[in-house]
C-alpha cells in the first residue's frame, strides 16, 4: 500500500528508472486529474518533461458505458457497427473533441502538444481497473508513431495488465494484486484531485529549474 500519490511516483521513478536511458527525447504524458501528481514526482527524479493526455471513449448509442471508439485532440478510432451511424459518430465525435480541448486549454493553457514521433513515451496514471481507456490511448498514441510506448502505474488489476501489454511496448506496474477492489484500496490517501492541483503540478514542472 502507498501512503499517497508523491510516495506511489517516487517508487514508480525508481522502477522506470532501471529500463530507461537518459534520452531528452523522452516525454511523460500524465492521465488526468489522477495521474498528474504521480508524473510529478516521477518527472522530478527522471528530469523529463510532462505533457497531459486527453482520451474519452464513445459510446453506443444504446448503451453509453459499451466503448465503440475512442478520441483525442487530434485522432480517433472507430470500431464498426451495423446499427450505429455515420452521423452519431461524427456528432459524438465532435462534442467529445470540443471537451477535451476546453480541458486542455484549462490545464496547459496556449501551449500545443508536442509532436511524440520517434519519442519514447511514458504513460502515467495512479492506478489501472480495467485499462479499456489507457488501452484507448495507446493506440491513439502509436498513429503519431512514437518510438516506443512505457505505460506505467503504482497500481493495476491483473486483467488490466495484461490487456496493456498486448498493446503497449512495455508496461510497468509496481503493485499487481490477486485481489483488486479498486484503485483507491491501495491508498492510505487518496483525496481526490481537483482541476487546481493539477495546474499547480503542472505548473512547478514548467517552472524553471534553480541553479544551486
Amino acid at each position: 500500500m502507498f501512503n499517497d500519490r508523491m510516495e506511489a511516483g517516487k517508487l514508480l521513478a525508481m522502477e522506470l528508472k532501471k529500463i530507461i536511458g537518459k534520452n531528452e527525447q523522452d516525454i511523460i504524458l500524465a492521465v488526468p486529474r489522477g495521474g498528474v501528481p504521480v508524473a510529478y514526482a516521477v518527472a522530478n527524479v527522471l528530469n523529463l518533461p510532462v505533457e497531459i493526455v486527453l482520451t474519452k471513449k464513445i459510446g453506443h448509442p444504446m448503451n453509453k458505458e459499451y466503448a465503440i471508439g475512442a478520441v483525442s485532440l487530434e485522432d480517433c478510432f472507430i470500431i464498426p457497427h451495423e446499427d450505429v451511424s455515420e452521423e452519431y459518430v461524427e456528432e459524438e465525435t465532435r462534442k467529445i473533441r470540443s471537451r477535451l480541448r476546453e480541458m486542455y486549454q484549462r490545464f496547459m493553457g496556449g501551449k500545443h502538444p508536442q509532436n511524440i514521433q520517434g519519442k519514447t513515451v511514458i504513460v502515467i496514471d495512479d492506478g489501472i481497473a480495467t485499462g479499456n481507456t489507457l488501452l484507448a490511448t495507446v493506440r491513439l498514441l502509436r498513429k503519431q508513431n512514437p518510438q516506443k510506448i512505457i505505460v506505467a502505474s503504482p497500481v493495476a488489476s491483473w486483467s488490466a495488465v495484461q490487456k496493456l501489454k498486448q498493446e503497449a511496448d512495455e508496461v510497468v506496474v509496481l503493485l499487481v494484486p490477486q485481489e483488486f477492489y479498486g484503485v483507491g484500496s491501495f491508498y492510505r490517501n487518496f483525496e481526490q484531485v481537483d482541476d487546481e492541483e493539477v495546474i499547480y503540478y503542472l505548473d512547478k514542472i514548467r517552472a524553471p529549474k534553480k541553479i544551486s
